[in-house]
């Protein structure tokens, strides 16, 4: 297993990536699955997500190959989008996230953290485009200055990506250098704490909880990543 995806408008439900290229959906809680194939089931599967605000349309990283996208609540799979061209090659998705924007055709973004950094596509599957302020256009044909930028560390693997389901725009994410933070949909970043990251995730419910795996073990914050405790196994 090397993923797992909720929603919290299906709280039953978990999506596990799997090293067989294929996924597992239990719709109990984890009590019983059912696995299914995705493309040609020879790529591990890296990531899932279930899509914001659609929990049955699920999308799925698969090794060497692209993302692809479920519409039925992952019976039935095809292929949305190849791999990005970044930094001189084709990138595999590390990391994926479904972002409501409403600057997004048809309003939803797929935001994809790859071993060099982040990438983003719209819904309609255009094109993979860096991440740029809403803005930025407007400046340019006002021959305003352009928006503050602050992106991600260049070069370093996005492990783990996460929106927050009550602020789309409120972005984690998990690299070797820490957990960042970005409050406008990835064009600023700021990082909450230092260490060696390979996951984060929010509490659906309280957003002000995040938890992080840091240097081989598990974190907390109450704040929103102002303050960082460990998480004692109980």
């Amino acid at each position: 297993m090397l993923a797992l995806a909720t929603h919290p408008e299906r709280p039953g439900r978990i999506v596990a990536g799997l090293a067989s290229g294929r996924v597992a959906i239990s719709q109990d809680g984890g009590r019983t699955w059912k696995d299914r194939a995705v493309g040609n089931g020879e790529g591990a599967v890296d990531t899932v997500i279930m899509a914001a605000g659609q929990p049955d349309m699920m999308y799925a990283a698969i090794r060497s190959d692209g993302l692809w996208k479920s519409e039925d609540a992952g019976r039935n799979w095809s292929l949305a989008m190849d791999r990005p061209w970044l930094d001189d090659a084709e990138r595999d998705l590390r990391s994926l996230a479904s972002v409501d924007l409403a600057t997004g055709m048809g309003g939803i973004w797929i935001y994809a953290g790859t071993d060099t950094g982040i990438t983003r596509v719209p819904d309609c599957f255009c094109r993979w485009q860096d991440v740029q302020p809403g803005n930025a256009m407007d400046a340019l044909v006002a021959g305003d200055a352009p928006p503050p930028e602050a992106p991600l560390p260049s070069g370093e693997p996005v492990r783990a990506l996460v929106s927050v389901h009550t602020a789309p725009e409120t972005l984690y994410a998990a690299l070797p250098s820490g957990v960042w933070n970005s409050k406008d949909a990835g064009v600023v970043w700021s990082r909450l704490t230092s260490g060696d990251a390979s996951a984060v995730a929010v509490n659906p419910i309280d957003p002000e909880h995040i938890v992080a795996a840091l240097d081989g073990g598990l974190k907390q914050s109450r704040d929103r990543g102002i303050t960082w405790s460990a998480l004692a196994a109980s």
